[in-house]
């Protein structure tokens, strides 16, 4: 599984424990057995609506229901609302499948892409590192997305920190278990990978050794498709801002600064990888990356207006 962002864990996870007599009633199980797509159950014109757009193009199982097999039980986790879920299932469809569909092929994603989304309504918190995972992909065929219950369509920063950067991340690793990427890509932040440490480094350190996230100075296959998926979300300004971040001495928490024996600068080395992505993704896949960024740039200022339509076909199922 793959650790996403750092989170700051204050004071102690208290647990209170209690008995149950034999004469008290449990709630309702927050686990749901699949009923058959019939008009008669309450969410029929989504699970429609998902039959439409994922099943049958795709061959995906779109689930939101967290049945019981699906649940972790290292974490403590709940489903995702409906109306998340919905939200969440059309944006996934808007700014990662139909923009595959329409820069490489239709059938890219069919041959591609996951056969199984899943949606966590709570993130999955590690105490012991100080960390919470956003998403993970598991076999090349399943993609998880948790903290779905924090879905905001009006803050396009938070969403794609938390949702469409894990998205094309994690996307990123199916391509990448499929055909492996240049070795030259490891050698540019060699020596400076901390897989275990990376949660305590700034954005400045990170940059300063040519990583866009801390995350990314984890390992060299997570700084890869982070490369990638920063890429595609972020705006030419944003990622201008980076390279300027990157192009400075590194400042950590207490607000040293943090020297480095690379023989490049930050910013000259998140060029030089990104440069190797983009050809990889190219010569690999047949994947315009820049064509990529440009895509999602332009439907990130349509949100509002693809959540609106997609509602509007759900309501429009008989």
């Amino acid at each position: 599984m793959k650790n996403f962002i750092k989170v700051v864990l204050s004071g102690l996870l208290l647990f209170s424990a209690y008995s149950c007599s034999k004469q008290e009633e449990f709630t309702e199980s927050i686990f749901v057995d699949e009923p058959e797509l019939t008009p008669d159950i309450k969410t029929y014109k989504f699970d429609k609506w998902l039959e439409d757009n994922y099943l049958i193009p795709y061959n995906l199982d779109f689930r939101y229901k967290l049945p019981e097999i699906d649940s972790d039980i290292d974490y403590n986790l709940v489903p995702t609302r409906l109306d998340k879920s919905m939200d969440m299932a059309i944006l996934i469809k808007y700014l990662w499948f139909d923009v595959y569909g329409k820069i490489v092929s239709e059938d890219f994603l069919k041959t591609n892409g996951p056969r199984i989304i899943k949606l966590i309504g709570s993130p999955a918190y590690n105490p012991s590192l100080g960390t919470m995972i956003l998403g993970t992909a598991e076999g090349g065929i399943e993609v998880t997305l948790y903290r779905c219950n924090e879905l905001s369509s009006t803050n396009v920063d938070m969403m794609n920190e938390y949702y469409f950067k894990t998205m094309h991340h994690e996307f990123a690793h199916i391509l990448q278990q499929q055909k492996t990427p240049p070795k030259e890509f490891d050698n540019y932040s060699a020596g400076y990978y901390d897989p275990t440490g990376w949660q305590n480094r700034t954005a400045s350190e990170a940059a300063s050794i040519g990583c866009v996230s801390p995350y990314a100075s984890s390992q060299p296959r997570e700084d890869f498709v982070e490369v990638i998926a920063v890429y595609i979300v972020k705006s030419d300004a944003q990622w201008q801002a980076l390279l300027d971040l990157a192009s400075k001495p590194g400042v950590n928490a207490s607000g040293q600064t943090v020297a480095n024996n690379l023989p490049m600068r930050g910013d000259d080395i998140i060029k030089a990888k990104l440069e190797i992505c983009r050809k990889w993704l190219a010569e690999a896949w047949g994947v315009d990356l820049d064509a990529m960024h440009k895509e999602v740039q332009e439907r990130q200022k349509q949100i509002d207006d693809a959540i609106n339509q997609g509602l509007s076909e759900i309501n429009a199922i008989n």
